[in-house]
């Protein structure tokens, strides 16, 4: 049975984190597993030389272009990249139909990242390769939920726990946080999960995420109140002010630094050894600094081991996509420079 639920990862598109079952979440994870040696540079693969990934990101990043980027480059494939829809004939009224189509005749696989939710999706439909969601406006996240969990699983093992029985607590801007929606979605396949929600009144996690919950295990709650939600929890998640989803600056401006966690408040109120998360980036103006800078020597501070993780998950699911996962191996050898990674 779980044979035949299992996702056919080769050739398909990587759109939302609702294809996954569980099976194919530990599929991810132990491909993620084995490319260790090759994200430390202590070993090469050449697997995908000859491929071309183009890296299309029609919304600024850093984190998520420039990983899918490396992850490809570290199996030994070539990128080309895009960014901001000024510097293509979108500009010029082309549609995503047209740019798909011509695209995907340079191509391999098409990571893209646009600012309308949806839009990825539209443009899979119309791609000859396949075609992985690097975030649609609010709406989905894939890659990221997936290097959080991930984060999380080995988090928790450091400390002889699961994700089965996981308490966390998802901090900021949960109405437009695409990374929650779809951490929130994954969590959903797990067993006795607790999810305190903390966000401002009008920042609440949409009714249409919080009814999965119902339809599964996860139990939650929600409060504005950030000491009430973190003091029993194994996780915090915090995210940052979406103002690029706001109407104007005034508006975002309103929630900015409401939502602060610093060593003082982390101190008073959690238990020890929880575990600080962030997707990243953290906004650190002084009038929003959701994160405190004197929680960067914390050892519970695990954003780092989060961008860290997502190198891994991305060579992972171009391992899957591109059906090399069994032969990385074949094209391997020694480094030929120094690396103290």
């Amino acid at each position: 049975m779980l044979e035949w639920l299992a996702m056919e990862f080769l050739g398909s598109h990587i759109l939302s984190i609702d294809q996954f079952e569980r099976t194919d979440i530990e599929k991810i994870f132990s491909t993620s597993d084995s490319l260790v040696p090759y994200a430390k540079r202590e070993r090469i693969t050449r697997v995908l030389q000859g491929a071309i990934l183009s890296n299309m990101f029609f919304e600024p990043s850093t984190r998520t272009r420039i990983s899918f980027g490396s992850a490809f480059n570290i199996l030994g494939g070539e990128v080309r990249e895009t960014t901001g829809i000024e510097a293509t004939s979108l500009a010029k009224g082309e549609s995503l139909y047209d740019t798909s189509r011509v695209l995907s005749g340079y191509s391999d696989i098409i990571v893209m990242r646009h600012h309308e939710a949806g839009s990825v999706n539209e443009f899979a439909e119309a791609s000859r390769v396949p075609v992985i969601n690097g975030g649609d406006g609010d709406n989905e996240h894939p890659s990221q939920a997936l290097l959080d969990l991930y984060t999380i699983k080995k988090e928790l093992e450091s400390k002889n726990k699961s994700i089965d029985g996981l308490r966390i607590a998802l901090i900021g801007d949960l109405k437009y946080g695409r990374a929650v929606h779809s951490l929130c979605k994954v969590l959903c396949l797990y067993q006795n999960v607790t999810i305190n929600l903390i966000s401002p009144k009008k920042l609440k996690l949409p009714s249409s995420i919080k009814k999965s919950f119902k339809e599964s295990s996860v139990s939650f709650f929600e409060t504005d109140d950030i000491t009430k939600g973190i003091s029993e929890v194994d996780i915090i998640y915090m995210t940052r002010i979406q103002e690029e989803r706001f109407s104007s600056k005034s508006e975002s401006g309103k929630y900015k630094g409401l939502m602060s966690l610093n060593q003082e408040i982390y101190t008073k109120n959690c238990e020890p050894n929880t575990i600080i998360m962030h997707p990243l980036p953290r906004d650190s103006r002084p009038d929003a600094n959701e994160l405190d800078p004197d929680l960067n020597q914390n050892p519970n501070l695990a954003i780092y081991r989060q961008t860290d993780n997502g190198l891994l998950i991305r060579m992972a699911l171009f391992s899957l996509v591109l059906g090399v996962q069994n032969k990385i191996e074949e094209s391997t050898s020694n480094v030929a420079w120094f690396s103290n990674k």
